[in-house]
């Protein structure tokens, strides 16, 4: 198969360091992080405001790719289910998805709340998540 190579954007600033004690969903208590931009995507950011919910994209560097099935949320006595009907992390390209809401700018640094990913996690990409209006 052809190879696709991917270069971060960016890193997380997280107080998260421990993957067995990280929230698994935004809504279980993720705290608020930085996004730090590589400077050359500093004309990228043109347009980022506060308020804005925006859609991350996330390599989960420390995932196993081998993984191809999983326990829902580690629980064994839920059936083994196959990681592409999961948002476990581990899956053969750990991509996370995440939806944050942008709380402040300052330069190519973007302070967001509620997300669950790990301290220097790397960062693919980011985009607006679109709504019925937009």
């Amino acid at each position: 198969m052809t190879e696709y190579p991917l270069r971060p954007v960016g890193r997380v600033e997280s107080p998260l360091t421990d993957l067995s004690a990280a929230p698994r969903q935004p809504d279980e208590g993720a705290p608020e992080a930085w996004l730090v931009f590589d400077e050359r995507c500093l004309p990228a950011l043109d347009g980022v405001r506060p308020g804005t919910d925006m859609l991350l994209l996330t390599w989960l560097d420390r995932a196993d790719r081998d993984t191809l099935a999983v326990h829902p949320r580690g629980d064994a006595a839920r059936p083994l289910t196959g990681v592409f009907t999961t948002r476990a992390p581990d899956r053969p390209n750990p991509v996370g998805l995440h939806t944050v809401h942008v709380l402040e700018v300052a330069g190519a640094r973007v302070r967001v709340r509620n997300l669950e990913a790990l301290d220097a996690t790397p960062i693919i990409d980011m985009k607006p998540l679109l709504t019925p209006d937009r």
